[in-house]
């Protein structure tokens, strides 16, 4: 079958995550779907953001930034946190927030799985720049762990979809990586 173009606005599905940080002195979070690991040791993540985000604001005072992966039931709190800034509305509410290690990166206790992180580079782009953070810190509830390891379905995660703007769960397990193609060679 032949492909069709379709132009070179194309987003991923991405897990939706809750960046945290410390703007002034209060605790501030927002939602954002363009997030991934970046290397493994030491381990590091990305998240792409606009620029004037008033997260962004506290991320470059302290250097520092919390993600946070909410699940399916907290996805109205989640969307609420992509809806309005931290600059017209207070945020420091909509969830219970902790402080681990880095005394500027909150993080949300309902979160079954939050990271604390630290800035190591930010690469400035057009509308965006992002933020490359070394993971600090990883804290989960034992309720999303077997054998201490994160169960991405006991977690529920979800997922934003553009252009058409919509959350989707995780599917479910249905081959094995690193595994599954290893005979694909040896076919003839």
């Amino acid at each position: 079958m032949a492909k069709k173009e379709i132009g070179s606005d194309v987003f991923l599905p991405m897990p939706v995550v809750l960046v945290g940080a410390d703007v002034g002195s209060k605790p501030n979070f927002m939602a954002a779907g363009w997030v991934t690991r970046v290397n493994i040791e030491p381990p590091m993540v990305a998240v792409a953001l606009t620029a004037g985000r008033y997260t962004v604001k506290g991320i470059e005072e302290h250097g520092t930034f919390s993600l946070c992966l909410p699940s399916k039931d907290l996805v109205e709190k989640a969307d609420y946190c992509g809806l309005v800034s931290g600059k017209e509305v207070d945020k420091s509410a909509v969830f219970e927030v902790q402080y681990g290690k880095l005394e500027t990166a909150p993080m949300a206790v309902e979160c079954s799985v939050c990271m604390e992180c630290r800035v190591v580079q930010v690469v400035t782009l057009g509308s965006d720049a992002i933020y490359v953070g070394e993971i600090v810190a990883a804290y989960a509830d034992e309720d999303v762990l077997v054998q201490d390891a994160l169960d991405v379905q006991r977690m529920g995660l979800f997922f934003l979809t553009m252009p058409d703007n919509k959350y989707r769960l995780m599917g479910e397990e249905f081959a094995e990586a690193f595994s599954i193609g290893k005979n694909v060679g040896e076919r003839d």
